[in-house]
């Protein structure tokens, strides 16, 4: 077994940990206190060619595969989360389901700007009452003289109302099958679309300069070719897109538990009692062990995942055991990084006290750690 990375690979690692550390790391605080959506690193991640990793290069993207681009999302996020869910929701939500199932018209028209960054877009599955249980839909599409009318709300979603968001990919129901189960599709609807309202940025815990809006469409028109793939097959389409995300989110969190051992390692260092630092003592080089040693687990999981997509083997579960793992384990590190810097920890000046803020959202982002379960049992045949 060859665990090597290619030339390219570090190539673009390295270049994601040199941005992440010169040029994300020193201005996350601010972002983080002002809940500031961070514009100008994310024009420099699209000048980087970050936004286009996985797209293909014929349609303006770099054509990395799967595993280079976790390697970019993890380094990214070992700077700061809030940017690389930016980075991810926008790559993995946004651009690949044009990728992968858009015509070759819509390829053209939406795929280049998105992986040059001129524009993000935003992935509208979630619903008010339809979270873990995403078939429940409860937006709807009506075809009426050759456009879609839409009707409905989304929760909780990302990159929809920056001035870069160029639009939303939404799941409606647009009728019934012929089982009486809903037909879902995913439809297109751009930004400035009459009827589409994006209401105000969520007050949220962690990921706090990440844009995340509820979006609302009343009697939003738009024409039937924003139709994205086959009429029907919507809930297929974000199963699919779901369980490349979880690579994604898995890279996120690996990266993120990453900076709380880096704060960690460095403070326990530095951190004088009893005449020594306590990194000397061994309660605090058991819990260092352990987050390095996790930390590890999570990486290969991770990377296994996207080498599996590369390969074109069946990688849903392990996709759903590296995103499961990875985001447990982040949360453990987590706790450990506060528990070592003592009372240093909670307070906010030390980034050890955003990066607990930030981990939880992994556990329920892109289906929650108890689905993870649910879609790793089905898969074992359980």
């Amino acid at each position: 077994m060859d665990f090597s990375l290619s030339e390219e690979q570090l190539m673009i690692r390295d270049l994601a940990r040199d941005f992440a550390r010169n040029e994300i790391a020193p201005k996350a605080e601010h972002f983080d206190k002002a809940r500031q959506f961070p514009y100008e690193i994310v024009a420099k991640m699209a000048e980087l060619g970050f936004l286009g990793l996985p797209v293909p290069e014929d349609l303006g993207g770099t054509g990395a595969d799967t595993l280079t681009y976790a390697l970019a999302v993890e380094e990214i996020s070992r700077g700061d989360a809030s940017v690389g869910i930016t980075m991810a929701a926008h790559t993995s939500l946004g651009t690949m389901p044009f990728v992968l199932f858009g015509t070759d018209e819509q390829k053209r028209e939406y795929v280049p700007r998105l992986a040059s960054g001129k524009q993000l877009w935003s992935f509208g599955l979630t619903e008010p009452n339809a979270g873990s249980d995403a078939g429940n839909t409860q937006t709807r599409a009506e075809l009426r003289d050759g456009s879609w009318t839409i009707n409905g709300v989304k929760s909780f979603i990302t990159n929809s109302g920056t001035t870069l968001s160029g639009g939303v990919t939404i799941t409606a129901v647009t009728g019934r099958r012929d089982d009486g189960k809903k037909e879902i599709s995913n439809i297109v609807v751009p930004t400035g679309t009459g009827g589409y309202q994006v209401a105000k940025d969520y007050d949220k815990m962690g990921w706090r300069a990440s844009d995340t809006h509820e979006l609302s469409f009343q009697d939003a028109h738009v024409p039937e070719e924003n139709l994205l793939g086959v009429r029907g097959e919507g809930f297929q389409q974000f199963l699919t897109i779901l369980d490349s995300g979880r690579i994604s989110v898995a890279a996120l969190s690996v990266g993120l538990a990453q900076a709380c051992y880096d704060a960690s390692f460095r403070y326990a260092r530095e951190r004088q009692q009893f005449g020594k630092s306590i990194s000397k003592f061994q309660a605090v080089q058991f819990r260092l062990a352990d987050m390095a040693t996790e930390i590890e687990l999570a990486r290969l999981m991770t990377y296994k995942a996207a080498w599996q997509k590369d390969q074109g083997h069946d990688f849903r579960m392990a996709a759903g055991m590296a995103k499961l793992y990875s985001t447990e384990v982040a949360t453990r590190a987590a706790n450990h990084a506060v528990q070592i810097h003592g009372g240093y920890g909670i307070m906010e000046e030390f980034p050890v006290a955003r990066y607990w803020r930030d981990v939880k959202i992994g556990e329920i982002g892109e289906g929650t750690s108890e689905i993870q379960r649910t879609v790793i049992a089905r898969l074992l045949g359980a």
